[in-house]
């Protein structure tokens, strides 16, 4: 029988209340003091928006902050914005610069590095005080950058109309390539990126309770299948991530755990995202790399439906399945939208509609990699049947297009594919 010090447990409470009050005291002294310390900055920002509102007849200054405390967003959004202006979308008629500060803590700091040679980033202790003084002076509107770095959304299909912004200099070229030979990867041999989301990242780099996120996690021992596959056509994979719950159980020298190995870093997510020959995701934030880099990418396990980035025409996706204990079947796919669960973002929403989500097994996921590499490979064939289950799925996404709490667009023409093996054995639930 074990016996419990109650003595003990209720002391340990009053320090860690204790503790627990101090911690928030000593956040609300760093608060107070750190506006003291913005305070002279502020009084130096008035005049400088006094002349930036003078001045915009000839030239305009708009504001904006990146999103870079997620790579996702830190990687797509600020793409996009390019893309738009290049297209002349929410771009100024008249002489402007648009001025940004980075929000902290910087996600990757190879990737602000690439940023800052062709976007203005400026610190945010001058910017941010220059923005809300704006904001509390009436027209201060035509100041803000607006929505244009605000989304990943790619509902005008710029990614496959353009190239990407971000280039590498010559020693970063070198650099990649030497760091490609510490893995054992020979120069020109094709790799492919192995991005599978689990709840470390989150946890570690923004505590705090994330289990709403779990739907989205997946196991990365369905993915050794398609790994091996891989493996034995000639590609090494790389299992990306900068903190993980699990390593791969898997013992070939052409897989290799950089996610687990120690060899991982800022500059060799960005380099390996870029050069990969193509990038297989459960649709998380590394896979924005890629992405903006115009590399093709697997999805899997995806889930909510609703935002599949269905822009680009590379791109393939299979599913993750919705069970419904009710019904004792799967949903297909207009139900799941009708169900209210295509843009479902907890875990609670789909236990609260009885509706359990099932991991795409190792055979699917295998299934649809190889489709990917034989497709760039150019040995992929498609067939009628097959294009006729597309067209299907396409009319589904056009007629849930927008998110329905906000009638926001959430996609474009619908240019993804889907797996192919994928749709023939689901046929059933493509309607």
């Amino acid at each position: 029988m074990k016996l419990v010090n109650v003595n003990g447990v209720i002391k340990q409470q009053i320090i860690d209340i204790r503790c627990g009050g101090v911690k928030i005291l000593l956040k609300k002294i760093k608060r107070v003091l750190t506006l003291i310390l913005k305070l002279p900055v502020f009084f130096i920002a008035l005049p400088l928006v006094i002349i930036i509102r003078l001045i915009a007849p000839w030239i305009l200054f708009r504001f904006g902050c990146l999103s870079s405390d997620r790579i996702g967003h830190f990687a797509a959004n600020n793409e996009l914005y390019l893309c738009k202006l290049d297209a002349g979308i929410n771009k100024p008629t008249q002489p402007y610069i648009d001025l940004f500060y980075a929000i902290r803590p910087v996600s990757n700091r190879q990737l602000l590095r690439m940023w800052r040679r062709v976007l203005h980033i400026w610190p945010e202790w001058i910017l941010y005080p220059v923005i809300r003084v704006n904001s509390l002076i009436p027209k201060g509107e035509a100041h803000n950058v607006g929505n244009n770095t605000q989304n990943d959304r790619d509902v005008f299909n710029l990614l496959d109309k353009s190239a990407p912004h971000l280039k590498f200099s010559a020693e970063e070229e070198l650099r990649g390539e030497v760091e490609l030979a510490k893995m054992g990867i020979p120069i020109k041999n094709p790799f492919i990126c192995l991005i599978v989301r689990d709840s470390a990242y989150l946890e570690s780099h923004q505590p705090k309770d994330w289990s709403y996120h779990d739907y989205r996690d997946c196991d990365i021992n369905n993915f050794i299948l398609a790994a091996e596959k891989l493996a034995g056509k000639g590609y090494f994979v790389i299992r990306m991530g900068k903190k993980v719950n699990s390593m791969m159980s898997v013992d070939n020298p052409m897989i290799i755990d950089y996610a687990a190995n120690g060899m991982q870093s800022d500059f060799m997510d960005v380099y390996l995202g870029a050069k990969c020959a193509f990038c297989v995701s459960t649709s998380t934030g590394f896979d924005a790399i890629p992405l903006i880099f115009r590399r093709p990418i697997v999805f899997v396990d995806m889930v909510p439906i609703g935002y599949l980035f269905t822009f680009c025409s590379k791109n393939i996706a299979i599913l993750r399945h919705h069970y419904s204990n009710q019904l004792n079947r799967e949903l297909t796919l207009s139900e799941i939208f009708d169900k209210g669960l295509g843009f479902a973002l907890r875990t609670n929403d789909y236990e609260s509609k009885g509706v359990k989500l099932i991991e795409n097994s190792p055979e699917e996921i295998c299934d649809v990699v190889i489709e990917m590499a034989e497709n760039i490979e150019n040995k992929w064939q498609s067939t009628s049947d097959i294009e006729d289950l597309q067209y299907k799925v396409y009319e589904i996404y056009h007629k849930n297009s927008c998110f329905p709490l906000i009638a926001a667009i959430v996609h474009g023409d619908i240019r993804i594919k889907f797996g192919s093996k994928y749709l023939r054995e689901n046929k059933e639930l493509m309607r």
